[in-house]
């Protein structure tokens, strides 16, 4: 029978068109893989969707304990029988990895055509409305060609990457350099615009990635001063012009967003700019300053909450990583295998906590550090939260909160960079090399946040990138200078600068100088590692650990409110971010009618003390507001907040050493001034302290020096910001090993392998970390569809359910390994060979993997098709067997498999003896757990 009159019958509605094609198709539906494996051995399960959703098992749990997690399921699911055996860390004592929820949700891909189908050929054409998943692997060549052609060896099929999953790293280098091969072979004219089309796509992805990031950062930037100067007034020429706009200023003087007692002559500056204070007041009545500051501040308050709130809600409503699941979800794994009644366990999860993420909340840069180690966070990096994060963020940086939009653009520009690797298969299915394409998007985020491509280039390989050959650095250099040129001729500010604080120094340092500078560098470090301190244990302690964490709404209410509590101490407090930033680096020059909000002491004795006063509590507010604000549900970058505190204390710095040089002009300290009452500027220690507190706060170093000479466009002070740089990283070190992204990978339980960590591993042997109970294939036994289902389920219980099954055979001595079969590959076949299941699975090493023809979707349409492919058997599994696994023998260093998982990218490793017998395997989250643990065990 064939299989679409089988599945009738079902429960499910399933049609021609959601059924997988064969080993090379795209994901079916969780629901109809579930259905699948639920009949085998159980023909019932295909006739009765009331049978169906009362068993209960590890493929398809009980509501209450239908999670999914990386790492470990709920403790309840392993503990059931006698039989069930421990899962290796339990038996080890390590430590579990994190447990993040993915309930039941709308599916965010369409259903995958099938290949004959007609929908197939309308869908496929460049302008469909639906595009469909596609197969991560197909062959490389097409069947009919590939014997005359010569055959490319690959280790084997995958087939789609779940949520929450590790990547192969040699597998898609090994599958890109087959696809490379085959293109190679075509010597015919086609064939050779074929390469060159080829090499050309990678360019045409990155270009379009600068473009389209420049074109979104500017609607970001032109929003957000829109909405922050919309709580202070209004533009009476236009409503929809910022301020900025409505008071066009010359020689680039930066309006002041000073309260209105505290400002002298604005009205007669800008007559157009009208504010909340003058509309609600009546003529009469604007003598009472009280009065109509008032008011001011109640407007204020009012839309900067209004604003937080709504940035809040989006962000909580539309990208918690709940609501994100697709078709490439394992239906083993992802709660989606439960049944319609899963509402309720969605609200209600087990008792065992679990991580929540809310993926348009915070920077975003820790999650895309995990991301291109090679984790796989389905929707992360989608069309939905690249839209949430971009409103919310301008609504949020325009509330007036102590964050930052800088480090969010990393993020939206590797949405951008991930949407449109998708329209390109060879990146759509290489998750190895999409990594090239969204590090090359980090570095147009960095370039389009500061202006700085080269610094965004750098950032990217220092910060945020695990693999960086030479070729995703060219691409990464013109992705960023094509997203800074862009932005350059949108001009969002109207000054033709790229970015507002962007200054320029007529004088040099002197030598008498650098003991000030280090000065700074080690202030911010010492800020920079206490910053990270209470920031983690405010977010765990507090955040994570009070009322706070069921009311984030509330939270952001209530730090928007002590944000405008604040605000109002002075005008410092008051300004922008960016616009507070831009006063502390700015040079005063002598004629000049541009104070920059009195930041320009021209007589010292009478004047340093009012101003310091006013910056130190600006410092004290800012830094303590950005403890409390980073980490909740908002988009928030810490970049900016973290620049105006260091910049404040440089100030303050720079402003004493004037007044020094102001009272005693003839020391020789001061010799090399010449009496030139002007020598020192305080704006270079500002800019100085700004980079040595970001280095303390981020632990970045050369990025951030080169970031910092692009800003002021000379390399004059290289000397400077490159000492204070690296003492402020030495002191932060010193004092917290971990940066602010570090740890809130570990509150976020991320697994993310460092490769830049050191570990000691002591006595430590392989032994301790080798897994020998794990499930396996013995091909010299019969080996059921019903069986293998079985073995499947036995994986989802021990809790490892991301790795898969070694494949032996028996030889004189022991085990020898034949392959290895992931836990996904091994779901795809048997829900296409589920009519079945007393039929038997073969393994072999001998079929060759370069040109598997397509297998058709059952047993009796293979029969009805009369198909006579090689290998088109659909019970011999071998074309999703990894015939090459890497081994390790059981007396090599620790050391060594460390390697393999940073340097190779190995999802797991086989361990063997001296002679070559298996001994068990190490998979990745083990490999984690057990790092985890010695690290604890070493602090």
């Amino acid at each position: 029978m064939p299989l679409k009159k089988t599945l009738s019958t079902s429960a499910l509605d399933v049609t021609d068109e959601e059924l997988p094609s064969g080993p090379f198709s795209g994901p079916s539906t969780t629901d109809w893989r579930r259905q699948r494996l639920l009949q085998i051995g159980n023909p019932s399960a295909s006739t009765s969707s009331e049978t169906a959703a009362e068993e209960t098992s590890s493929l398809r749990p009980h509501p209450q304990l239908r999670s999914t997690s990386y790492g470990t399921l709920p403790a309840s699911t392993r503990t059931g029988g006698s039989k069930q055996r421990q899962p290796f860390r339990a038996r080890h004592a390590l430590g579990a990895l994190p447990s993040i929820l993915i309930p039941k949700g709308r599916y965010t891909n369409p259903p995958t055509p099938s290949v004959d189908s007609p929908r197939s050929l309308r869908t496929s054409r460049f302008f469909a409305t639906q595009r469909p998943i596609s197969a991560y692997d197909k062959p490389v060549l097409d069947s009919d060609n590939a014997e005359a052609e010569g055959g490319v060896n690959t280790n084997g099929v995958r087939v789609w990457y779940s949520s929450f999953t590790s990547i192969d790293w040699l597998h898609d280098a090994i599958k890109d350099s087959a696809r490379l091969s085959a293109l190679r072979r075509r010597k015919s004219r086609r064939g050779r615009l074929r390469r060159h089309l080829d090499r050309a796509v990678g360019w045409i992805a990155v270009t379009i990635v600068g473009v389209l990031t420049a074109f979104i950062a500017f609607a970001i930037v032109r929003s957000e001063q829109w909405l922050f100067d919309i709580k202070e007034g209004y533009c009476t020429q236009g409503i929809l012009k910022a301020k900025r706009f409505c008071c066009p200023v010359q020689d680039d003087e930066l309006l002041r967003r000073a309260p209105a007692f505290l400002t002298l002559g604005v009205e007669a500056e800008c007559p157009a700019w009208r504010t909340w204070g003058e509309y609600f007041t009546p003529m009469a009545d604007r003598a009472d300053w009280l009065h109509v500051e008032a008011i001011e501040y109640a407007v204020y308050t009012i839309i900067a909450i209004s604003l937080a709130v709504v940035s809040a809600l989006l962000t909580i409503h539309l990208t918690a990583s709940t609501s994100f699941v697709t078709r490439k979800d394992s239906g083993v794994l992802s709660s989606t295998f439960a049944g319609g009644d899963d509402t309720k366990a969605v609200a209600d999860p087990p008792a065992q906590a679990r991580k929540v993420l809310y993926y348009a909340a915070g920077s975003g840069i820790p999650e895309i550090k995990t991301i291109l180690s090679g984790f796989v966070i389905h929707g992360y990096l989608g069309g939905r939260t690249l839209f949430t994060k971009s409103v919310g963020l301008a609504l949020s940086v325009a509330s007036g909160l102590s964050l930052g939009k800088e480090g969010p653009f990393v993020h939206i520009a590797s949405c951008v960079g991930n949407i449109v690797s998708r329209f390109f298969s060879k990146y759509e299915t290489n998750e190895g090399k999409r990594r090239g394409i969204l590090s090359a998007a980090c570095a147009a985020g960095v370039a389009v946040a500061f202006g700085a491509p080269i610094g965004g280039v750098l950032f990217s390989l220092e910060e945020v990138s695990y693999f960086f050959p030479a070729k995703v650095m060219w691409r990464s250099f013109f992705c960023a200078m094509v997203a800074a040129v862009t932005l350059k001729l949108l001009d969002p500010f109207g000054s033709g600068k790229l970015v507002l604080f962007q200054v320029t120094y007529d004088k040099d340092w002197h030598a008498y100088e650098m003991f000030p500078f280090l000065i700074l560098g080690v202030l911010g470090g010492v800020y920079g590692a206490y910053f990270s301190k209470l920031n983690y244990r405010w977010s765990r302690h507090v955040r994570n650990a009070t009322w706070l964490k069921s009311y984030p709404v509330t939270e952001v209410i209530l730090v928007t409110l002590v944000t405008a509590i604040f605000s109002f101490l002075n005008p410092y407090t008051r300004m922008g971010g960016t616009e507070l930033v831009y006063n502390l680096f700015a040079e005063c020059r002598d004629g000049s009618r541009n104070t920059h909000s009195g930041l320009c002491v021209l007589d010292p004795p009478t004047q340093a003390m009012p101003v310091i006063s006013a910056i130190f509590i600006a410092m004290i507010v800012k830094g303590t507001l950005t403890i409390i604000t980073f980490g909740i549900k908002v988009p928030a970058g810490i970049f900016i907040p973290t620049l105006g505190v260091g910049a404040c204390a440089g100030r303050i710095v720079g402003i004493l050493i004037q007044w020094l040089q102001f009272s005693y002009p003839q020391s020789a300290a001061f010799a090399v001034c010449k009496g030139d009452l002007n020598c020192v500027v305080p704006g270079l220690y500002a800019m100085v302290g700004a980079a040595a507190t970001l280095s303390g706060v981020t632990r970045t170093t050369v990025s951030l020096a080169v970031i910092m000479f692009e800003l002021t466009d000379t390399l004059t002070y290289a000397a400077p910001v490159m000492l204070s740089v690296l003492v402020a990283k030495t002191v932060a070190d010193a004092l917290e090993p971990k940066g602010i992204y570090d740890l809130v990978i570990e509150l976020s339980q991320l697994p993310y392998l460092d490769a830049k960590h050191d570990y000691i591993w002591g006595s430590h042997q392989m032994s301790d970390v080798t897994d020998r109970d794990v499930e396996v294939i013995r091909v010299d036994r019969t080996n059921t569809v019903k069986s293998l289902r079985d073995k499947l389920q036995q994986l989802v219980d021990s809790g490892n359910s991301d790795s898969g099954f070694p494949i032996l055979r028996p030889d004189d001595e022991g085990l020898r390994m034949v392959g290895y079969i992931g836990a996904n590959e091994l779901e795809h076949a048997l829900s296409i060979v589920a009519d079945e299941p007393d039929e038997e699975v073969i393994f072999h090493a001998t079929t060759p993997q370069g040109h598997i023809a397509h297998m058709t979707s059952s047993v009796s349409s293979l029969v009805e098709t009369g198909s006579n492919y090689i290998g088109a058997n659909p019970y011999d599994f071998s074309c999703y067997m990894d015939q090459a696994p890497l081994t390790v023998q059981d007396n090599s260093p620790l050391e060594l498999v460390q390697q393999f998982f940073t340097k190779l990218g190995a999802r797991y490793v086989v361990v063997t003896d001296t002679d070559g017998h298996y001994e068990g395997v190490i998979d990745k989250k083990t490999w984690l757990a057990f790092l985890d643990e010695l690290e604890h065990k070493s602090s």
